[in-house]
């Protein structure tokens, strides 16, 4: 009889031979006991191990369904589910961020029904206007102001993400050469749109707790700084949370030089509670914007931002020569959501998680000084110059583990050396096994 590797191998090379589609329905176990003349259970045992390996997914009374790997690793840019080396399978990607939230297919499937029995589906299919349908911007509106975000409908505009948001704001306030101060550390996708719009990003030394606020003051004293991009809650890459000290600082600034600010708070829900955003401080400057992409799923592409009223016109003019317009049937689940308490429950369950995450990371690799916040869904790893991250990295991708360097976050010419580790794609219980490879590899790439 043949043991469940085999079958498991003759399967997943069928798999990756394109012989079954993407959300394509296997056969059932004992279809596939029948078909292969082996046991049941080691019917079982096969998609388990398909399972395990990522091919497959097993849904509790609708079966085994082959799972759509491009998604999974929608981080590996054209490397086509390898880690860029021929041949080398992705183990683990620790590069891209995923919200660590319990299942949401039966979430999604309720949210579904409920919309095919409302009174104007038709609705979701319609072209929406451009920011946002008023009643979803009112829901949402409601929920940010629960959240200490002054918001007012009119001063809320809908997007496809959070980036979509920063783009929008780029496009419509800035022109190129203009100088935005960032931190020296930063969200990589801020630094795209800046190259993209010719825009010159100043950048600010960071300390332990957050940017170096004195040297923001005298960068702004001798450059034509236009605005700040900020992070003050739960940094990305750092972790850090600024104190209420902090942001009356930085808002004094703001004012001080009449500075624009934009406040990212993609990953702000971990940090709850936490002082209140800048916004609150200073509307009338602030665009404060967020998505749930970071903490319902990552390919619900619903952004949030919230403006400050004087740039209603110039974020109007752009929204209408862009056309720019979430997607009805996304923001009808989004909206739904907002207002039942299902966001709430979904990044309460993400912040346990993320903890239980953290607290596997500084067990296993705890001797190497990782930087995080003790509830984030990643961790910055400073390296050792004389080790190389650039080595480091090789070596872990050659194991099959992806992750970020420096290079991608650095606003400066000269790139520390560190990774960052995002830790929610990998199982709970493969991530311990995931970081002993990372710890191994430190052990084993010696100095140059």
């Amino acid at each position: 009889m043949r043991t469940y590797r085999e079958v498991a191998a003759e399967l997943a090379a069928q798999i990756a031979d394109g012989r079954w589609a993407p959300g394509h329905r296997l056969p059932t176990h004992r279809r596939l006991a029948a078909e292969y003349g082996i046991a049941v259970a080691t019917a079982t045992r096969v998609y388990a191990e398909l399972e395990r390996g990522g091919l497959v997914v097993g849904e509790t009374g609708r079966g085994t369904f082959v799972r759509d790997r491009s998604l999974r690793l929608s981080s590996a840019s054209e490397s086509g589910g390898t880690d860029g080396r021929e041949g080398t399978a992705v183990r683990a990607d620790l590069a891209f961020t995923q919200p660590l939230s319990p299942s949401r297919a039966d979430l999604l499937r309720t949210a579904l029904r409920e919309l095919a029995g409302a009174g104007d589906l038709d609705a979701v299919l319609r072209q929406q206007p451009p920011g946002g349908r008023p009643h979803d911007r009112e829901v949402v509106a409601d929920f940010l102001r629960s959240r200490d975000i002054p918001a007012h409908a009119t001063e809320v505009v809908l997007t496809n993400g959070a980036q979509h948001a920063l783009d929008l704001v780029v496009r419509a306030m800035f022109s190129p050469g203009d100088v935005i101060a960032v931190d020296d550390l930063t969200y990589p996708g801020f630094k795209s749109l800046a190259r993209a719009h010719g825009l010159e990003l100043a950048p600010i030394p960071t300390t332990a707790t957050g940017p170096d606020l004195a040297a923001l003051t005298r960068l702004c004293a001798h450059r034509p700084v236009r605005a700040i991009y900020t992070m003050p809650t739960l940094h990305n890459p750092l972790g850090w949370v600024l104190d209420a000290s902090q942001r009356r600082e930085l808002v004094s600034i703001a004012r001080q030089h009449d500075l624009l600010l934009i406040e990212d708070a993609a990953y702000a829900f971990l940090a709850d509670p936490a002082p209140r955003p800048l916004a609150s401080a200073a509307p009338e400057r602030t665009f404060w914007l967020s998505s749930l992409s970071k903490s319902v799923a990552a390919g619900l592409r619903f952004g949030m931002l919230v403006i400050p009223p004087a740039a209603a016109p110039a974020i109007g003019r752009t929204l209408r020569t862009t056309m720019a317009s979430p997607s009805g049937l996304i923001s009808a689940v989004a909206v739904r959501w907002l207002a039942d308490g299902t966001v709430d429950s979904l990044e309460h369950a993400g912040c346990l998680a993320a903890g239980h995450h953290q607290r596997i990371l500084h067990r296993e690799l705890g001797h190497l000084h990782p930087i995080a916040h003790p509830r984030s869904y990643f961790a910055w790893l400073p390296i050792d110059p004389d080790q190389r991250m650039d080595r480091i990295a090789a070596e872990l991708s050659r194991r099959g583990i992806r992750v970020c360097t420096a290079d991608l976050f650095a606003t400066t010419p000269h790139v520390p050396h560190g990774l960052r580790l995002a830790l929610g794609s990998p199982a709970t219980e493969e991530l311990p096994s995931v970081l002993a490879e990372v710890r191994a590899v430190f052990d084993t790439v010696e100095p140059r």
